[in-house]
Parts: structure tokens; C-alpha cells; sequence
């Protein structure tokens, strides 16, 4: 009996630790791409580095995370709920770690504009980096919080996002045919662009995750349709 409490305990610990691990590896993401975003918006050279560099940090929290899995479900064979848990874990590690690429290619692109003239008048990038932003900070409280309800109001912000992304490239558009001198300066600001329009896909892939975990069904869209939120294809992740 005592050794079976002993085995139950540890059981309870792993999944703890993976928990952890998991919250550890969202708040690092989120630093990164808070720092790549603002590195763009404010053209500072400094944390455009700063986002590029911590990258190595969401990697090892990726690994640790992959290792408590392995032996969760090699050593305990869990069941149901915790089962669920242990599997879509892996599947939240997945979309962090490419959330973090995204946010390491985004400073990649501030720092390539930060040595040129910036485009007048601005473009509406802050608003959409300032909204994914905001997606990713609520997705990670939705599952810090086992909040099914608000992961599903991050995935109808995804929309929004799309929206902005077109207007923007709209905008850069009307910059080029005013300007054909612009053009690189343009091509790496869409970029950017297109690199934050994905975040956003992948943070409502978090999303749809968070609802299997506390609902044991996938999220669905936010739309009258009721069709289910689009999964990024492992060949257009970044």
C-alpha cells in the first residue's frame, strides 16, 4: 500500500513538473516575442539581438518538456484526462517552439530595417503586433487557467488579425507604386508581417489545445459556420 502511494505520488509530481514546465516555456515565448515585436515597431537594434539570442532558452524548456512526456507515458501509462494532458502537451510545446521561431524571424527583420529609412507614413503593424500580442498572453492564461470559454475568444481575434495583415499589405502596396525605391524596405516589412500573421495562426492553434485538455473536445470557430479552427500544416510552420 505504502509503495503504491509512493508510485501515485511520483505519478502526481512528473505531471506537476510538466505543468511547470510548460507555464515556464509560454512565459519565455512570450518575453521573446514581445521583445521581436517591439524591436520592429520601435526600430531598437537592441532587442531585435536580445530576441534572437533567447531563443536557446524555449528550446530547452522544449526538451524538457519532451522528456517528462516520454516518461510520463512510458513509466505511468496514464489514462483519460491526464492522458490527454500528457499528449497535447506535446503539441503546446510544438506550437511555442514555433512561435519562437517566428518571433526569432521577426527580429531578424528589425534589425535588417533598423539600418534603413523608415517607411512614411507608418504602415498598421504596431496594431497587429499589439493584438497577437495580446492573443498569445490570453492563450496562456486559458490554459494556466483551464479557461475553455476564453481560449475561444482568442481563436475569434484570429480573424482580426488576417484582416490587418491584408490592410497592411494593402498600405505597402500603395508605398511601392508611390515609390519603387522603397521596395526592399517594403518585401521585409511584409515579411514581418506575414511572421506575425502566423504567430496568430499558431497561438490559436494553442487555443484549440487548451479546449481538448479541459473539454476533451477541440475548440471550434468562433464563426456561425461552427467549422473547426484550421490546424497549421507541419509544412507551412516556421
Amino acid at each position: 500500500m505504502t509503495e503504491q502511494v509512493c508510485i501515485d505520488r511520483e505519478y502526481q509530481d512528473d505531471v506537476r513538473r510538466l505543468r511547470v514546465q510548460l507555464i515556464m516555456m509560454g512565459g519565455r515565448v512570450e518575453t521573446l516575442l514581445g521583445a521581436s515585436v517591439r524591436a520592429l515597431t520601435e526600430r531598437d537594434p537592441e532587442l531585435a539581438h536580445r530576441s534572437v539570442e533567447s531563443d536557446c532558452a524555449v528550446e530547452q524548456h522544449e526538451i524538457a518538456v519532451d522528456c517528462l512526456c516520454r516518461r510520463i507515458l512510458a513509466r505511468r501509462q496514464p489514462l483519460a484526462s491526464d492522458l490527454r494532458f500528457v499528449t497535447s502537451s506535446l503539441r503546446l510545446a510544438t506550437d511555442l517552439e514555433h512561435i519562437a521561431d517566428l518571433g526569432v524571424s521577426i527580429g531578424r527583420c528589425a534589425l535588417d530595417l533598423c539600418a534603413e529609412a523608415p517607411l512614411q507614413p507608418e504602415v498598421g503593424l504596431p496594431r497587429m503586433a499589439t493584438e497577437v500580442e495580446s492573443m498569445l498572453h490570453e492563450a496562456l492564461d486559458a490554459f494556466v487557467t483551464s479557461d475553455a470559454s476564453k481560449a475561444e475568444k482568442v481563436i475569434a481575434r484570429d480573424r482580426l488579425v488576417g484582416n490587418l495583415s491584408a490592410q497592411i499589405f494593402c498600405e505597402l502596396l500603395t508605398h511601392v507604386g508611390e515609390n519603387t525605391q522603397c521596395i526592399t524596405r517594403v518585401l521585409r516589412l511584409q515579411s514581418a508581417v506575414k511572421y506575425v500573421e502566423r504567430v496568430a495562426d499558431h497561438v490559436a492553434n494553442l487555443c484549440k489545445i487548451v479546449a481538448l485538455i479541459v473539454g476533451g473536445e477541440g475548440a471550434r470557430d468562433a464563426d456561425n459556420s461552427g467549422d473547426s479552427i484550421r490546424a497549421v500544416p507541419n509544412h507551412e510552420r516556421n
